[in-house]
């Protein structure tokens, strides 16, 4: 009687998280391609649920009301397989969101420098927490706060600054492949540490 192995485990979920400006959206898709799996963006999914976009629900709502609904999205998304899931840049806020990534999958974060992020921001119109402020000054506060939560969920770092999003990409698969599986959690699918 022959014996047979396991099917292999499913790939790991990906979770992009980092600053506004980092491009977690576009390494995001081209991480989604080169591993085989399928890119959501948060926010593009709290605007698919919603019908209104994040400006207008910022505007109604205020930025805990948007926390609330993002909130909600962070816990389905995670639990959705074999994705790469692009996170706004205060996904990290909340401690729940921050539980739901880094035990749901691996969290990536992009770094990248307070100039990138203005460079990288400065034509958007749709990134309420930029609006009547100093986009520098805005943005270093921002990152003073959100900085310490990104490392402390982050299981790969990867700089973003003047590099290509294929680059940054395969970075990130060169990372994953020096990561080691370890054992599953609770009835969990089996997880990966350094």
């Amino acid at each position: 009687m022959q014996s047979t192995a396991p099917p292999p485990a499913p790939h790991p979920s990906l979770f992009l998280i980092g600053p506004m400006g980092s491009g977690k959206s576009a390494v995001g898709k081209t991480l989604a391609r080169l591993c085989g799996l399928r890119f959501i963006d948060s926010d593009s999914e709290i605007e698919r649920r919603t019908g209104v976009d994040i400006p207008f629900i910022f505007e109604k709502e205020g930025e805990a009301g948007f926390r609330v609904r993002e909130r909600e999205v962070i816990d389905d998304l995670t639990q959705v397989p074999g994705i790469v899931l692009a996170t706004g840049g205060g996904a990290v806020l909340l401690p729940e969101n921050r539980a739901h990534l880094a035990t749901r999958g691996i969290v990536v974060y992009l770094e990248a420098s307070i100039e990138q992020q203005v460079e990288r921001t400065r034509h958007g119109r749709h990134r309420p927490l930029l609006l009547n402020a100093d986009p520098a000054e805005r943005l270093t506060e921002l990152m003073r706060i959100r900085e310490p939560l990104y490392r402390s969920i982050a299981r790969i770092a990867v700089p973003t600054d003047r590099r290509k999003v294929q680059t940054v990409a395969e970075d990130i698969m060169a990372s994953l492949g020096r990561l080691t599986p370890e054992p599953a959690p609770q009835g969990g699918a089996p997880g990966f540490s350094d």
